[in-house]
């Protein structure tokens, strides 16, 4: 890396530490981006060129990380492991799934679940990965991407952080729904 990319890579490193910090002190909706640039004593116009998604996406990567993790629990799970069991696992890991979580940690994953901009806007970074674990899932099973229940398995999958996420006990409900998705639903 450059000396101008690690420049850029401080910058938006600045920017998010003051997001998370702000927001996390006065509630998401007490923020203003002006007083983030102000905090990281950048420009304001310097938000806007880092995170060009809005306030929103200040306290998030841009998804391409998830994504290949996403493709990576399908393509690289232990052999004898079933493809929803490495995704369970995968998001079990992850978020208000996760044991054990620091402190801080918890604070952060409280704020995005209670924050309804900035869950929509980590609802939106989950689904940017349709397509590509729609082509790993097709890819282990020998089938087209393109096939109705591999694109729904793979929407049903990045729904299930909103959906369980939100809930009180979020690791139960992650099971509930792989359970269901492993099994199949049936009406009682």
């Amino acid at each position: 890396m450059g000396r101008r990319e690690r420049k850029k890579a401080r910058t938006r490193q600045a920017l998010s530490e003051a997001a998370m910090t702000l927001f996390l002190e006065r509630g998401y909706d007490n923020v203003t981006v002006a007083e983030i640039a102000a905090a990281a004593d950048t420009a304001l116009g310097t938000v806007f060129s880092h995170f060009p998604d809005g306030k929103e996406s200040l306290i998030f990567d841009d998804g391409t990380q998830r994504t290949a993790a996403l493709v990576g629990a399908v393509h690289d799970r232990p052999s004898g492991t079933t493809i929803l069991r490495a995704l369970r696992g995968f998001l079990a890991d992850r978020g208000p799934f996760r044991s054990n979580p620091s402190a801080e940690f918890r604070r952060r994953t409280e704020l995005i679940v209670n924050t309804p901009a900035l869950r929509g806007y980590q609802l939106k970074l989950w689904l940017r990965s349709q397509d590509a674990l729609a082509e790993a899932i097709a890819a282990e099973c020998g089938r087209s991407a393109g096939d109705m229940d591999i694109r729904a398995l793979a929407r049903y999958v990045l729904m299930v952080p909103d959906l369980a996420g939100a809930e009180p006990d979020p690791r139960t409900a992650l099971d509930v729904i792989f359970d269901m998705l492993e099994q199949g639903w049936r009406e009682a």
